[in-house]
């Protein structure tokens, strides 16, 4: 069986491309009769892929007539399709490099011209079996769409390159996007084939690790070939599980290649439809759905479910996309308004395109003609609904163009390195020797160029783009069209956790949502007064809130800062150094904050942040109270006459010592951080019956130097504060200050002793208990006092009062 569809123009230097575009009938084979009699030559054509082909043929066109580059040669190329199927992709990649009529591998004829490098595939099936034939020859391939991670292997496929970046900045892309809008209970929809597979390996790791929870995974055969009269595809939905349509989940990510879409809205979404009219009737709130789909996916429709889709595009208003980087090419919407069916006779793609299109036949002798009308051929392709056709560049079209570029742009280095492109003195091209496609390797390993809308086109050591993605969202029109805003992007360059940025404010979401960004929860989150129970047999995202025991919950908040705040002019405030008991009590609130970090799955965020924190964080608040003691005893030598001390005394000496005091914590925690920092851990050998996920501390000596240089702190505050607690009252809070560092230090002598003997999930619940009464020690003694006075007995709040009782 021979089916060819091509488009072939001549140059000094060719070009080759495997596209997927048209979709052919494969009918399963019986062994009953001849198979091609079982063959009709009926294509589905995949109207907005033909684009691809458009954006090869402009990108050529438009190096033809570049000075700069190539100047003495042209490029000509020659384009196949792919016909979504291996098979198809084999014989027409071996087609492609040795065109005889008879079909003879390794044969070619004296005038034919040499295929320097290929564009394809589309997909990681079409693009893996263009490198099975084009490896063994050497000859350069630039995938336009292909994420597949087998490829990756360049010992196998070391002609292999692609326009796309990795896609393990997709993968994070995904987690950040749901973590951006706290969509913890999430469904994933993957085709069931090996890409599915990887994609469901690599994610739900992810997804556990950052607290996510996969509500449902849908696996469907994504296949679009007839079987006898009937698409696949319809039989398909029979797999469709009642998971999906009783979940709670709002957020669904979709994986898959461009033909999943062709699934999703001809099948899944009428289900969803249907359900929603029954809600609806039955007096319940719709249940809409937040659709992410991955970068390999377009939003493309066929003749087969138009009519569908047409309805159903309006399902997937707001959806967000991670999409192929792209920008618009200046001159390219002239150039796809120029496009004619008439003067196109090397164009094998345009016949089938403009019938299915505009639902009219090029000619008058067909069957068709006389039942939908005959072209005129002067149709526009701007008159096509978006799903079916866009004017804009898309970003696979966009990697076509900037893959032409690559490949001209190795052609000219090699062409220049040696000269081998010359003219004749009478000005006619003359090529005085072949290039070799394996001499372009050299030059695509390293290729890195401007393209004409300014963005840098570079491929890493990997054969992969250095670039990252686009965040765009989806916004449709009741003329079944749409347009795609760019709300964000994936950088790669960023620092890790903070590759995504994105502007929700740009994002239009589905008019039926009461609430944005919608949820998407397992369950609502606990209000105040309820703790978190887990479901037996449920996920962890799944849990039951139950009141909190009595005498365990507070709804009143901490308010001795604000009490300081609000009386920040009385006497008692002001009384020894205002600014530092701002400090102190803000660092004491982080302290309190600080137990928060111990709780929770450990992941590579908090553990290396918890106990530094803590260390910098209670290291500052000790440093506080070392510098309002030191300036108490400052103060009242600094009452006798001729005392030289009076020159140290005020806010420059408290604030030196703060700052010089918590550097050093701060030193101790970077070098911890910096040789060997703790991260996440397993401890299999506390329990025979579970294993236990906790924090390694990396260096056992870092943690205890950290300890200790707050125990160190926290003697010197007594000691100074034990001295001078026989000072005037009026003076000094020497006192309560020594009552607190009595606890404090009480707290954690016996701290270190007894998280030693403790195992597992036991060292953490002792941190926790040292870090929060060592606070309220802390606050308790030195504050108490004065909100007492502050709140209760206003009337001591005065000076005359504390001159009279330091008389």
């Amino acid at each position: 069986m021979h089916i060819t569809h091509e488009w072939y123009e001549q140059g000094d230097l060719t070009i080759g491309a495997i596209v997927s575009h048209i979709l052919y009938v494969f009918p399963s084979i019986s062994f009953h009769q001849h198979p091609s009699h079982d063959f009709i030559d009926n294509p589905v054509v995949i109207r907005k892929f033909y684009q691809h082909i458009l954006a090869l043929v402009f990108a050529v066109d438009e190096i033809n007539g570049n000075p700069k580059i190539l100047p003495n040669a042209t490029l000509g190329f020659h384009i196949y399709d792919s016909c979504f199927d291996s098979r198809m992709t084999y014989q027409n990649t071996l087609d492609l490099l040795f065109k005889s009529l008879h079909f003879v591998p390794n044969y070619i004829c004296g005038n034919q011209k040499k295929i320097v490098g290929v564009i394809g595939g589309l997909s990681s099936d079409t693009s893996s079996s263009m490198a099975d034939v084009l490896g063994i020859y050497k000859i350069p391939q630039i995938s336009y769409g292909s994420f597949e991670p087998a490829i990756n292997d360049h010992i196998k496929f070391a002609s292999f390159y692609r326009m796309v970046p990795n896609e393990d900045l997709q993968y994070k892309g995904i987690i950040q996007l749901l973590l951006h809008f706290r969509w913890k209970w999430v469904g994933l929809m993957t085709p069931a084939n090996e890409a599915g597979d990887q994609f469901l390996q690599t994610i739900e790791p992810m997804l556990f690790k950052n607290g996510i929870c996969s509500a449902f995974t849908e696996r469907t055969e994504n296949s679009l070939h007839f079987s006898g009269n009937i698409f696949d595809i319809v039989d398909q939905s029979k797999l469709f599980s009642q998971n999906f349509m009783k979940s709670k989940a709002n957020a669904v990510v979709i994986y898959g290649e461009s033909t999943s879409i062709i699934w999703l809205t001809g099948v899944i979404i009428p289900k969803i439809m249907i359900r929603l009219i029954l809600q609806q009737f039955a007096g319940k709130e719709p249940e809409w759905k937040v659709w992410i789909t991955a970068a390999q996916i377009d939003f493309i429709s066929n003749q087969i479910f138009s009519k569908v889709i047409d309805i159903n595009i309006q399902m997937l208003q707001g959806a967000i996309s991670i999409t192929i980087h792209s920008k618009e090419i200046q001159d390219f919407s002239n150039f796809l308004q120029d496009v004619k069916p008439s003067g196109q006779d090397e164009d094998g793609f345009i016949k089938h395109f403009w019938e299915q299109s505009f639902g009219c036949s090029l000619s008058n002798a067909t069957v068709m003609a006389g039942i939908m009308g005959t072209c005129t051929g002067e149709e526009l392709l701007e008159n096509l609904p978006t799903p079916y056709f866009e004017m804009s560049m898309t970003g696979h079209s966009y990697n076509i163009y900037n893959a032409v570029y690559a490949l001209a742009h190795a052609l000219h280095i090699r062409c220049s390195s040696e000269a081998i492109c010359k003219r004749t003195i009478d000005g006619n091209r003359l090529f005085l020797q072949n290039v070799e496609p394996w001499q372009l390797h050299s030059f695509l390993h390293r290729i890195s160029f401007n393209n004409s809308a300014g963005d840098e086109i570079t491929l890493n050591e990997h054969g992969e783009l250095a670039g990252g993605f686009d965040i765009t969202n989806l916004i449709t029109f009741p003329n079944t069209s749409y347009v795609r805003v760019k709300v964000g992007k994936l950088d790669p360059q960023a620092p890790p956790g903070k590759e995504l940025t994105i502007n929700g404010d740009r994002i239009q979401w589905h008019r039926a949502f009461t609430q944005v960004p919608p949820l998407s929860l397992c369950n609502a989150n606990c209000l105040p007064g309820y703790e978190k129970k887990k479901k037996e047999g449920k996920k962890f995202c799944c849990y039951a809130c139950d009141p909190c025991p009595h005498g365990m919950f507070s709804n009143e908040t901490a308010m001795v800062l604000g009490i300081f705040i609000k009386h920040r002019n009385t006497a008692i405030v002001k009384a020894n150094n205002r600014s530092l008991t701002y400090i102190l009590l803000i660092s004491l609130l982080l302290c309190f904050l600080c137990s928060l970090m111990f709780i929770g799955m450990p992941n590579k965020a908090t553990c290396p942040l918890r106990q530094t924190a803590f260390g910098i964080v209670f290291s500052v608040a000790l440093s506080s109270i070392l510098a309002k003691t030191i300036s108490v005893v400052l103060a009242f030598m600094a009452t006798k006459p001729d005392s030289t001390i009076r020159k140290w005394v005020g806010k420059k000496l408290a604030y030196s010592i703060v700052l010089s005091c918590s550097v050093i914590q701060v030193g101790i925690c970077a070098f911890w951080l910096a040789t060997s920092a703790p991260f996440p851990d397993v401890d299999m050998h506390s329990s025979s019956e579970e294993i236990i996920f906790l924090c390694n501390e990396g260096s056992v000596l870092m943690f205890y130097g950290v300890l200790g240089y707050m125990g160190f702190l926290a003697i010197i505050s007594f000691t100074v504060a034990f001295l001078a607690r026989k000072l005037p009252d009026s003076f000094n809070e020497a006192k309560f200050i020594t009552f607190s560092m009595l606890v404090f230090c009480s707290v954690w002598f016996s701290f270190i002793p007894t998280y030693l003997s403790t195992r597992g999930k036991y060292m953490v619940a002792v941190e926790i208990f040292s870090i929060l009464a060592s606070s309220a020690g802390l606050l308790g003694c030195i504050f108490s006092p004065k909100c007492y006075i502050i709140v209760v007995r206003p009337e001591l709040n005065n000076r005359e009062q504390l001159i009279r009782r330091k008389m």
